[in-house]
């Protein structure tokens, strides 16, 4: 990935938190028919391996986990991005040379790819996202909810699989290589921008220095 040293991540702990706070990665692999990808949630465990390790699960039925056995892969997670407009730079009044460009988040997660067939450890995992992603609910919803013979019947239909990362890649670009007053001027474009992420965006804009 082009990364230019301004646009390094903040730090190990914010591709981390990326990584927990985006969870769905597209998994991009070489497979029968040429490239392939598949968007698939994925848990960040980094207390396993040197950088980390991804668990998640897919359908039975998906050729994914039958091309596992070791195989490299690229998981790719997608953070906060926009559309930068030149119009919101004060520079452009003094002397015209702006562009418009585009602000965004993203980390890759190399690794290799392994298939869990195993009832006990999905079961497991399933519970720890199910955990995960309710836990900030009023009233979260538990596996424990749902009838013990229709849990079954799922577990019976996913492959859990595991991608033990070897290398971690991260890109922050929110405008660090412009002056401070572009950078106020982007922060206020984004904030007027009805747009799902431009809040998160600007956020970013507003945080990160030079």
């Amino acid at each position: 990935m082009y990364r230019p040293a301004h646009f390094e991540p903040p730090s190990r702990e914010a591709i981390a938190a990326m990584l927990r706070d985006r969870p769905l990665a597209t998994i991009v692999r070489s497979g029968a028919n040429g490239l392939d990808a598949d968007p698939v949630p994925l848990l960040y465990d980094t207390n396993e391996g040197t950088h980390g390790t991804l668990r998640g699960h897919v359908a039975r039925a998906n050729p994914l986990w039958r091309d596992a056995d070791g195989r490299d892969v690229l998981a790719l997670f997608h953070g906060p991005q926009a559309y930068v407009s030149p119009g919101w730079y004060p520079s452009k009044a003094e002397h015209g040379k702006v562009v418009p460009t585009w602000n965004y988040v993203l980390v890759q997660a190399h690794g290799r790819l392994r298939a869990v067939d195993d009832a006990a450890w999905l079961r497991a995992l399933v519970g720890r996202l199910t955990d995960t992603h309710e836990a900030a609910r009023p009233a979260p919803w538990a596996v424990t909810d749902a009838p013990a013979d229709y849990v079954d019947s799922m577990l019976r239909a996913i492959v859990g699989i595991e991608i033990v990362v070897t290398r971690l890649e991260g890109k922050w670009k929110s405008s660090q290589n412009r002056a401070e007053p572009d950078r106020a001027g982007v922060a206020r474009g984004l904030h007027d921008e009805v747009r799902l992420s431009a809040d998160a965006i600007e956020q970013l804009v507003r945080e990160r220095g030079r």
